[in-house]
């Protein structure tokens, strides 16, 4: 099998990772790994919730991400589990096909990660710029609170394709809020708000807030839904099964699959790259995409949903001085043995402060500092792609949002490249002199054009427009030293520069050609139809040659001329 071949890779990062591992670093990674768990177990609850399936298969997901994808991911502090991103795509899915289609798309988009990695497309992420990936941040975080607030309310609304439909439903005005939900809800938002940051690593204010409303609704008997029955065990009965798969569907859940694909593997490697930053240790990315195909594959048969490395548990792992995958094994068995041992009262955890976690889950989640920068330092382009991206995560999907947004991106750049920039620079007789080169020729008659940025189809346009309003009598030397690259589009105005020259008599010179460029003016037949004689490393070079060239014709041509009267002269006087 093609994955086999990665075996070697993974013993050489668990080889380089356990390099030296002593008692010290086990304490490490043990306590990293429970203050982890203490921060996974609320958010795997209400994610789970969230995604459209259940409380306890968010558990199951947290604890076989755990074990499965960090033992075999592409670094030790990667963890892994459900997450708001996923869970906002998740929910629409579930709304639409139930939780058999979570699982299939599921596993269709753990095949499709899988094959990411063992064809080396970790570095797929590099190619999607950051004011779309806020923007699409923003717009899960919009969705997630969107999909909450029956939660926060204490209601049920009808359901709909998608956040900004289901939005609209609330402003029907239909239901009635209940109360105690609300107080529950505010109790937990309140509670993560003002928790303090320097207790918040050892005892998380999500946990504290859940401990705190269920407390409270017990106490008080108060009549709000709760998550329910959790089972003890990471085998549900509601899992994908051979005799469930909703075969008639599956064709319809290749785009979602493809959502799912494309957010795992996003967000597992912008976790690598912000974790690797923060340890000085390198992401493996074709490893890590391996993994998560791997665990995304296996999850949805024990009733599990899609999972992705998550950033904030990750981190959270980091700070707590955890070192190697060990911490997320042991992040895993303590979240089991939560579910064995404290099944009973995580039955009794009210939605409604599940609902409180994930809103300030999702205010958190925004990349604020990223945004702050766009409109803070006015980057148009940036602005317009993030307001894009997010507009278009809401009320389209994220598969469609990242399109539109690296589409709209991608026609941005262009843009911005064509604004490129055609100067003309007379040969100054004086700085040829200085350096030793006196002028034979006509200086006035030699011009030295400078290309910058890329000559390609969004730039050719000012390309010709300078180059027809020339003297039509000069000489000109293209200098291309910062030209990066051609297409064919630039290839073409540089063949119908030559023709235009000829047949004029004029001539063309190039300078400064970088490789890649080189490459192609030959491929194109251009430096064979000049010669070497016309292509030259510098502009100074090429000013030497063009003026020695027409030095050379003026000087025949004045000979011709003499020899002609010389001629004439022999004649009369014969």
């Amino acid at each position: 099998m093609q994955v086999l071949r990665y075996l070697p890779n993974l013993f050489e990062i668990w080889r380089d990772e356990f390099r030296g591992y002593n008692t010290q670093v086990f304490r490490r990674d043990l306590l990293a790994g429970v203050t982890v768990a203490a921060v996974a177990l609320p958010l795997a609850l209400a994610f789970g919730v969230a995604s459209g399936a259940t409380a306890a298969a968010g558990l199951v997901t947290a604890i076989l991400a755990g074990f499965i994808i960090g033992g075999l991911g592409g670094a030790g502090y990667q963890i892994s589990g459900p997450t708001g991103a996923m869970s906002a795509v998740l929910i629409v899915l579930a709304s639409r096909y139930g939780v058999e289609g979570v699982w299939i798309a599921g596993v269709m988009a753990g095949a499709l990660i899988l094959l990411l990695g063992v064809f080396n497309l970790g570095q797929i992420v590099n190619f999607i710029p950051s004011a779309v990936i806020a923007g699409f941040t923003s717009g899960i975080a919009v969705i997630i609170f969107i999909g909450q607030i029956d939660n926060l309310l204490g209601v049920t609304t009808e359901a709909a394709e998608n956040a900004l439909v289901k939005l609209t439903h609330y402003f029907r005005f239909d239901y009635a809020p209940n109360l105690a939900a609300v107080g529950l809800s505010a109790l937990v938002i309140l509670i993560m708000i003002f928790w303090p940051k320097r207790f918040n690593a050892r005892f998380p204010g999500s946990l504290l807030g859940l401990i705190v409303a269920t407390a409270v609704a017990i106490l008080l008997k108060l009549d709000v839904p709760v998550i329910g029955s959790i089972p003890q065990t990471i085998l549900l009965d509601q899992r994908l099964l051979p005799t469930n798969i909703p075969w008639e569907h599956v064709g319809e859940l290749i785009m979602p699959a493809l959502s799912i694909a494309a957010l795992g593997s996003i967000e597992s490697l912008l976790c690598g790259a912000v974790a690797g930053r923060m340890t000085g240790v390198k992401l493996s990315s074709n490893q890590e995409l391996i993994a998560q195909g791997l665990g995304n594959i296996v999850i949805p048969f024990f009733g599990g949903v899609p999972a992705t490395a998550a950033i904030a548990r990750t981190s959270v792992a980091i700070k707590s001085g955890g070192a190697t995958r060990i911490m997320s094994i042991v992040h895993s068995i303590t979240l089991l043995l939560a579910a064995l041992v404290l099944a009973p009262v995580i039955s009794q955890v009210p939605l409604a402060a599940l609902a409180g976690v994930l809103a300030v889950t999702a205010w958190r989640m925004n990349e604020w500092g990223e945004i702050r920068e766009i409109f803070h330092r006015r980057f148009k382009s940036a602005m317009f792609a993030f307001v894009s991206t997010l507009i278009a995560t809401v009320a389209l999907d994220l598969t469609q949002a990242i399109i539109l947004g690296v589409g709209l991106s991608a026609m941005i750049f262009v843009f911005q490249s064509s604004q490129a920039k055609v100067t003309f620079a007379p040969v100054s007789v004086e700085k040829m002199r200085a350096d030793g080169y006196e002028m034979q020729y006509d200086a006035d008659r030699i011009l030295v054009v400078y290309i910058t940025g890329p000559l390609f189809f969004g730039t050719v346009n000012t390309f010709n427009t300078v180059l027809e309003n020339l003297n039509g009598n000069q000489d000109i030397i293209l200098s291309l030293r910062t030209v990066p690259l051609l297409d064919t589009t630039g290839i073409s105005a540089i063949e119908n520069l030559l023709r235009q020259f000829e047949s004029e008599g004029r001539r063309v010179y190039l300078s400064g050609l970088t490789d890649p460029v080189r490459a192609y003016l030959e491929r194109s037949g251009v430096i064979h139809h000049l010669g070497e004689n016309r292509v030259f490393w510098s502009a100074y070079e090429a000013i030497m040659a063009a003026d020695h060239y027409r030095a050379n014709i003026k000087r025949q041509t004045q000979e011709y001329e003499e020899a002609k009267m010389a001629h004439q002269v022999n004649g009369a006087s014969t």
